[in-house]
């Protein structure tokens, strides 16, 4: 697998996304990423109905879905049909993102394997800090004066996993728990 420490990355964006994904990629190239690009370039043909938005999802997704990447990031207007089409991919936990605090929990409390960014929300150098934020983090960063906050979370994430829509149905549309954890807080020992 190609992962964020190896400075490895799989990218796709639409037409609507292509201008704000440019941005983005130029930056981490700058940095060292190598990039695996799946959607518009800048050489693409206007009229390749396979670059469109869902379509650019499902291959990104399906890298990540396939254990090639650790993780991706998609562009289109909204950010979200392309992240919607992503989500259908297995092992995808997508989120879309319009703002650096939003990016920073979206990995270090949801452990989103792929980030989405509407090019007609964010601005593009927030997006570089965006994509920077989402790099340079993991499921936990920043939380650990937080009590079981890492293992509530990854159980989230192996529950959302493991789920079956059929088995959640028969089960009385309750969740086939992993486990638990206590979810109590201590205020105190968060950090000023």
């Amino acid at each position: 697998m190609k992962t964020v420490k190896d400075k490895y990355l799989v990218v796709g964006a639409d037409f609507a996304g292509f201008p704000l994904k440019e941005v983005v990629v130029e930056h981490l190239t700058k940095k060292g990423w190598k990039i695996l690009d799946l959607g518009v370039t800048k050489d693409s043909d206007p009229n390749d109905t396979d670059l469109m938005f869902h379509r650019v999802g499902l291959r990104v997704g399906a890298e990540i879905s396939e254990g090639n990447y650790e993780r991706a990031m998609l562009f289109c207007g909204t950010g979200m049909g392309i992240h919607i089409a992503a989500s259908k991919c297995p092992h995808v936990h997508a989120g879309v993102v319009e703002s650096l605090p939003a990016a920073l929990r979206a990995i270090t409390g949801n452990g989103v394997n792929v980030l989405a960014m509407g090019a007609f929300y964010v601005a593009p150098q927030t997006a570089c800090d965006i994509a920077d934020a989402y790099l340079s983090n993991e499921l936990g960063s920043g939380w650990e004066w937080w009590h079981n906050f890492y293992e509530f979370h990854k159980l989230a994430i192996d529950e959302l996993e493991a789920f079956d829509y059929e088995e959640y149905k028969k089960n009385g549309f309750r969740v086939n728990k992993l486990g638990d954890y206590d979810l109590t807080l201590d205020f105190d020992k968060k950090p000023e």
